[in-house]
């Protein structure tokens, strides 16, 4: 392994490019900040596709880096990446460039550079977040996301000012009460770190640290309440919908598609590897909460007019799918939520990114003002459709093989929990067949005669969501085989295996 700092400079290569293109003319509509932009997103994707090239999917931690940050806590500047972190680093990676070119022109009447350094440093903080392996340095990362988050929605969303301006507030006091949570547990683990002698923030040292069971779950708590938000789950999910809506649609992925899955990750990284005993011990309630999410998430999606309302709605109901998939801990739901995070986040993306190509030119997300448009957009058309059937788990796209091993791993845990999970997967058929009947199909509406279809660079844009929700549908061994170990190795230090419970211990486990 070499020791050239290859995640260091893919941290920094958005945050210099960041920097490069805020420091550009503030001209509306300008193309050199977006060209500057795009340059340095596909600089950091081809970092990423080195480092994978390198990465051994067995190996464990790699390409670590390891210097001392502020000796008296404990805390070091720390990297590295395993399987979970590589996949959730090549999707922020991929996503980014593919929102850019999506997202070309929707800063053109404000300060362009602006709006795409914020993008920049979005990403290269979220890449930082996946990449620390010291608990403060994660933190301290986990919060500067809220800084680019919230200009992006409150000084460059869709809605009115006073509409996004609300959104942003309300995204950042939610952020904001879980991060200081979760505080309360970081602090938490320095002191226990300091009592075994030697103060350390390294996840690795503190999974080796005996924490005695109250203290280990009120620990849990703290940081499961910071992940439960950013995930989010029901009942911390209000600001999504909100969000989602008064933004873009290029910021609405980067928030739901990159920045949610902190959420996630930080549940298997954290609650999993530093407190798996009370992590077992909140299993029901997490498992309920994730249950209800999927169900609500989609039965309120079915009722949405507002297009992009019902698409982060729909990520209410596909987290709780990942959340159930971690917490069932066998083998197939751990595997399916890691893979379902990747998949989500093509799925969802492709589907914010098509709708806002059709809000743009109609000029209005309300479903009831739309009709008729397969016949004078058909590319438009198609590409949406393939989103959404991807996002209802069609067999042949790679959501379906996600989906498939959660709930295995459900029905695996306990029948019933299965059989209601299962609702949330009837459900989106539902809302995806309907919200699509209802804006494409049928008589075009009067206004819709000459709405033009895709231009190429539309196209290209989102291409390379669809090529990879097809290709990983019929092969998705390489992402299998990153995902595989990583499964392993956590279902061992937790104390799990895929042996059925005994009766009688099935609601305990």
């Amino acid at each position: 392994m070499t020791d050239f700092p290859w995640l260091t400079v893919l941290v920094l290569t958005p945050l210099v490019g960041s920097a490069a293109t805020a420091l550009l003319p503030r001209t509306p509509g300008a193309v050199l900040p977006k060209q500057v932009a795009l340059g340095f997103s596909l600089l950091a994707l081809a970092v990423v596709v080195a480092v994978a090239v390198q990465y051994d999917a067995g190996g464990g931690m790699q390409f670590t880096e390891t210097h001392t940050w502020i000796k008296a806590f404990g805390a070091h500047y720390a990297l590295g990446v395993d399987g979970l972190a590589l996949m959730l680093v090549a999707l922020t990676a991929l996503l980014t460039p593919v929102v850019i070119g999506a997202a070309w022109n929707d800063a053109d009447e404000r300060a362009t550079n602006i709006y795409f350094s914020l993008m920049l440093a979005l990403e290269g903080l979220a890449l930082g977040v996946f990449v620390a392996t010291d608990v403060l340095l994660f933190y301290v990362l986990f919060e500067a996301t809220l800084i680019p988050a919230y200009f992006l929605i409150g000084s460059f969303g869709r809605a009115d000012a006073r509409v996004r301006a609300r959104a942003a507030v309300k995204f950042l006091l939610f952020m904001l009460g879980g991060g200081l949570v979760m505080l309360a547990s970081v602090v938490g683990l320095y002191a226990i770190s300091s009592d075994s002698g030697t103060p350390s923030y390294l996840i690795a040292d503190l999974a080796g640290l005996h924490i005695d069971g109250d203290t280990g779950r009120w620990l849990f708590v703290g940081f499961f309440i910071a992940f439960a938000v950013k995930c989010p789950l029901f009942p911390l999910h209000t600001w999504l919908p909100d969000t989602t809506s008064a933004a873009t649609p290029g910021t609405s992925v980067l928030l739901v598609c990159v920045l949610d899955k902190i959420g996630t990750y930080g549940l298997l990284r954290f609650c999993l590897g530093l407190f798996p005993e009370a992590s077992q011990w909140a299993t029901p309630v997490v498992i309920a909460m994730a249950l209800v999410s999927v169900v609500y998430g989609a039965l309120v999606a079915v009722g949405q007019d507002d297009l992009l309302r019902l698409i982060g709605l729909t990520s209410l109901s596909h987290f709780g799918f990942i959340v159930l998939g971690i917490f069932v801990m066998n083998s197939q739901g751990l595997t399916g939520a890691t893979f379902f995070m990747v998949n989500h986040g093509l799925s969802t993306a492709a589907l914010f990114l098509v709708a806002g190509y059709l809000i743009r030119r109609r000029r209005s997300a309300m479903i009831s003002q739309q009709g008729g448009v397969e016949k004078v957009a058909p590319v438009l058309s198609g590409l949406f459709l393939m989103a959404g059937l991807a996002t209802l788990g069609l067999p042949g796209m790679s959501p379906f093989i996600s989906e498939f091993l959660v709930m295995v791993g459900a029905f695996s845990y306990s029948w019933w929990i299965g059989a209601i999970a299962v609702t949330g997967i009837v459900l989106a058929a539902v809302y995806v067949l309907v919200a699509y009947a209802r804006t494409f199909t049928g008589p075009t509406r009067t206004g819709l005669e000459s709405l033009r279809d895709l231009g190429l660079r539309e196209v290209l844009a989102v291409a390379p969501l669809v090529v990879a929700l097809v290709f990983l549908g019929f092969y998705p061994k390489p992402v299998l085989d990153v995902i595989n170990p990583v499964t392993k190795t956590t279902m061992s230090y937790v104390g799990v295996t895929d042996e059925p419970p005994h009766v009688g211990e099935e609601a305990h486990q």
